[in-house]
């Protein structure tokens, strides 16, 4: 990333909407909490039934944080619910995306399996850029991230990088990451421009 610049924006402040999905327990509420420079508007519910265990609250509608790159550039941060009885608000919060990080648990090897009809449903919403991150990951080795890349049928342009949800500087690599491949279409048009 060292050297990569964004550019290709005019001299107002952009919003760019992103959205964090992933499987239930994945740190998509951490993530957000982790790098808002806001208050997070969450709506968590305490947990029934079996997955009470894994953790004792889960998001229902979404996370909402803001985190200004520069003075030209603000991302809204919408935390999407990981499980699949709150999938309509999956197609609620894509709408207007610009991009999204699918948040993978690099600890639980059924959360990748979890995460295959997330991209597919993200995948239908929108036509837009994302990346894979993988929590609790302190790298993607290769046969990580071939594994990775068969399990959810991804391209050789799409990110799979390592990162600490809990960590600010981990989650504004991700961010970051993302927004390169956000802008590199803005910035090849007016290259061509």
């Amino acid at each position: 990333m060292a050297g990569r610049a964004v550019t290709g924006r005019s001299q107002r402040t952009s919003a760019i909407k992103v959205v964090i999905t992933g499987p239930f327990a994945a740190g998509k509420s951490t993530l957000v909490r982790t790098v808002s420079e806001v208050t997070v508007l969450s709506t968590e519910r305490a947990v029934s039934g079996g997955d009470r265990a894994e953790k004792p609250a889960t998001t229902v509608a979404m996370d909402y944080g803001r985190i200004t790159i520069d003075e030209d550039l603000v991302l809204y941060l919408f935390g999407t619910p990981g499980q699949d009885r709150f999938d309509f608000m999956w197609d609620v919060l894509g709408e207007g995306m610009l991009g999204y990080v699918l948040l993978i648990d690099a600890d639980r090897p059924e959360s990748l399996i979890e995460a295959v009809p997330i991209l597919n449903a993200f995948r239908r919403t929108a036509k837009v850029p994302f990346v894979v991150a993988l929590n609790r990951a302190e790298t993607v080795d290769p046969a990580d991230e071939r594994g990775v890349r068969e399990a959810l049928s991804l391209a050789a342009d799409v990110p799979v990088i390592a990162c600490d949800v809990r960590d600010r500087e981990s989650v504004k690599s991700v961010l970051l990451e993302l927004l390169y491949a956000v802008m590199e279409p803005v910035d090849r048009a007016a290259a061509l421009g």
